[in-house]
């Protein structure tokens, strides 16, 4: 493989990253309200029709937070970028700037299965980015400046198409048996444990 130039030290990619990972839970937040004036039944009423509001912005906080969990974890052994390591993580930062988007249809029209796919589809996106970022820096040694464990970027990359396969099955599911389809994101907790415990266990115990 053809060595890549580097452009520098990851630093301002890290704080550009940050950066754009807690606007996006921020703008979570501003679709959370209660109109003023109301009455006591009225405002009983609103905070009931607010719970799935709450619901879309609790799920999209653990998809953003364990994303940028990733992310961190991704470049903890990173020195230097290049430029397709730039054009991945920004196009990475791109879709999670527009998750709050499909996490409003998820609140607004949760019933309706097109919100549901829309969503696993951002989300689907989300970890192709990352794992296709971590792919790029696995090859890439001289990016890196310590000794990263072969089991640390296998892990990583299971871990997120784990989560792309997943959220893209949810897709044709929601389309064909409607909101349902979103229990299939549960899978992910048994998967990525099984995962993590395959992972580290030690060659002479496979």
């Amino acid at each position: 493989m053809r060595k890549s130039t580097p452009d520098g030290p990851p630093d301002r990619l890290l704080a550009l990253s940050d950066g754009v990972f807690a606007i996006a839970i921020t703008l979570l937040v501003l679709d959370l309200s209660v109109p003023r004036g109301l009455d006591t039944a009225e405002y009983h009423r609103a905070l009931r029709e607010l719970l799935p509001d709450l619901g879309a912005y609790a799920l999209s906080v653990v998809v953003l937070a364990g994303f940028w969990r990733d992310h961190r974890r991704i470049f903890r052994s990173v020195r230097q970028v290049d430029g397709q390591v730039i054009s991945l993580t920004v196009l990475g930062l791109g879709v999670a700037a527009l998750l709050p988007f499909p996490t409003r249809l998820i609140s607004d029209y949760g019933g309706e299965p097109a919100s549901v796919a829309i969503y696993a589809a951002a989300v689907a996106a989300l970890g192709a980015s990352h794992l296709s970022l971590a792919t790029v820096l696995a090859v890439r040694p001289w990016l890196r400046g310590g000794a990263v464990p072969e089991e640390g970027f296998r892990l990583y990359g299971l871990d997120m198409a784990t989560t792309v396969a997943v959220f893209l099955v949810t897709i044709p599911l929601a389309l064909t048996i409607g909101v349902a389809a979103m229990w299939w994101w549960l899978v992910l907790f048994p998967a990525k444990y099984a995962l993590t415990r395959w992972v580290r266990k030690p060659s002479a115990g496979r």
